[in-house]
């Protein structure tokens, strides 16, 4: 199973925006969840998941690189932009904030988390 990404539709006003980063037929499967509030040029992930699918919610501006099956892939996540990444198990991910000021991602697992026994393994990809 590869890597699916898709392009989350944002609803914006003065306000700010609100968008959904999980599909409506896939909530039920998840575990775990956290937000994550990265500051620019931070990176996070550089791991793959052992056992568990992640779905991961990125608004740009934002780096996301992929490896599988020992091909790295690179997706720009533009500013004003959300995608969400289903990521199976065994394939490597990181992300980084590329703006200049702090993003957010939000990421859902399909195992609950485990901190004696994380689902985890580092992969520097960035």
């Amino acid at each position: 199973m590869s890597v699916i990404v898709e392009e989350i539709k944002i609803h914006s006003d003065m306000r700010g925006v609100v968008f959904e980063p999980v599909a409506e037929d896939s909530l039920c499967n998840q575990q775990n969840v956290h937000i994550v509030m990265s500051q620019p040029d931070a990176v996070r992930g550089n791991h793959y998941h052992i056992s568990g699918t992640e779905t991961i919610a990125v608004m740009g501006p934002a780096l996301v690189r992929i490896k599988e099956k020992g091909k790295i892939t690179d997706i720009n996540v533009p500013a004003r932009k959300a995608y969400r990444f289903i990521i199976p198990p065994m394939i490597s991910h990181a992300i980084k904030n590329t703006g200049n000021q702090s993003n957010i991602l939000a990421a859902f697992n399909t195992l609950a988390h485990d901190p004696t026994n994380p689902d985890v393994a580092e992969d520097i990809l960035i």
